[in-house]
């Protein structure tokens, strides 16, 4: 009689963890040579990307990151994030900003159901968990190097404009023709996954052809991360002493575009333009940005564009409850908000 494989059960919680353990290890061994790990624990905080903390036996500490298997759902810009996310820490490396290294990125491909990098941990905690202990002074300080860093960061000239990855197809040669592409896919997810807009699709998208010319203002495709919110930005400090920037993470959203896009990026929920610290370490090593009318029509658009993406992800991100609620509520307001915005800057 033939013998039947009989499918093992589901693992328990301990043996989850010691199978993505070896995994890691695995992985490491093969990106770096006869390495030993001797902890590792899963870091929270990843929407999309599982994140895990490596200590190797020689005192290293690392970041392995992996990406969804293929064919879990996404966004459509959500192809390749790793890869994009590597690329943006190597650029913003070689133009002085604060960034993790990058150690490896093995992208999907036979054998590889999911693609997977490492990176080097930047010690201490983000600027979300340490907000309430920063006082005016250090949040003033460090707005100024926040801005400073992002000011390097736009320095870098991508190739095309839109995002680096060209299996996704949603770049162009100039940025009106790429930030058409960008905001017409997030419409056409928003169709896919069957949730409500809080204006017109046709209004929508149309945007980019109405204000074509305060899109081609742009003229270079600077690198921008778009996701500088205070959870990617890890802040240190020894004892009690001052804190400093330790660096900007999770560089997988970014694009090339308009330097602007990254006022809208790193506060989705304000106006970071009107932040005198954070704008003065910004012109302390960049002119500008000029605040002009063309400038406050394309953050209006970028803000659009980052509600609607906030919006339609909550699907394919499953998420719930009271979250679920309030981000319906806040991206229809911020939409409705921002296309009267446009509508009395045009007049």
């Amino acid at each position: 009689m033939a013998a039947t494989a009989v499918p093992s059960p589901p693992p328990g919680p301990d043996d989850a963890d010691e199978f993505a353990h070896e995994l890691a290890a695995e992985r490491l061994r093969h990106a770096l040579g006869p390495v030993t790990v001797v902890r590792g624990a899963a870091l929270s905080g990843g929407l999309y990307n599982s994140a895990r903390l490596l200590e190797l036996a020689d005192g290293r500490r690392l970041v392995l990151k992996t990406a969804p298997r293929a064919g879990a759902l996404a966004l459509t810009h959500e192809k390749g994030l790793l890869g994009t996310e590597a690329l943006f820490h190597r650029l913003a490396a070689r133009a002085g900003a604060p960034v993790p290294a990058v150690l490896h990125h093995e992208p999907a491909g036979p054998g590889t159901p999911a693609e997977w990098l490492v990176l080097t941990y930047l010690g201490g905690t983000t600027w979300d968990a340490a907000r309430d202990l920063l006082t005016p002074a250090d949040r003033a300080a460090l707005r100024h190097r926040l801005g400073e860093c992002l000011a390097r960061v736009a320095t870098v000239t991508g190739p095309v404009f839109g995002y680096p990855r060209p299996a996704v197809g949603l770049s162009g040669p100039d940025w009106p023709s790429a930030f058409a592409a960008m905001l017409h896919a997030v419409l056409a997810d928003a169709i896919r996954f069957e949730v409500a807009l809080p204006a017109p699709t046709a209004v929508l998208a149309d945007l980019p052809a109405r204000f074509r010319r305060r899109l081609a203002e742009v003229r270079r495709p600077a690198l921008v991360h778009f996701d500088a919110w205070e959870g990617n930005i890890v802040l240190a400090r020894t004892g009690h002493g001052e804190w400093r920037l330790s660096g900007l993470i999770d560089g997988e959203r970014a694009f090339f575009g308009d330097p602007l896009a990254e006022l809208v990026g790193l506060d989705p929920l304000g106006s970071a333009e009107d932040d005198p610290d954070l704008m003065a370490g910004y012109r302390s090593l960049a002119p500008g940005p000029d605040l002009d009318t063309g400038a406050r029509v394309r953050l209006a658009l970028y803000r659009v564009h980052l509600a609607l993406v906030m919006r339609v992800e909550s699907v394919p991100r499953a998420y719930g409850g009271e979250f679920a609620a309030w981000l319906d509520t806040w991206s229809a307001e911020r939409v409705t908000r921002q296309l009267a915005v446009l509508d009395a800057l045009e007049a």
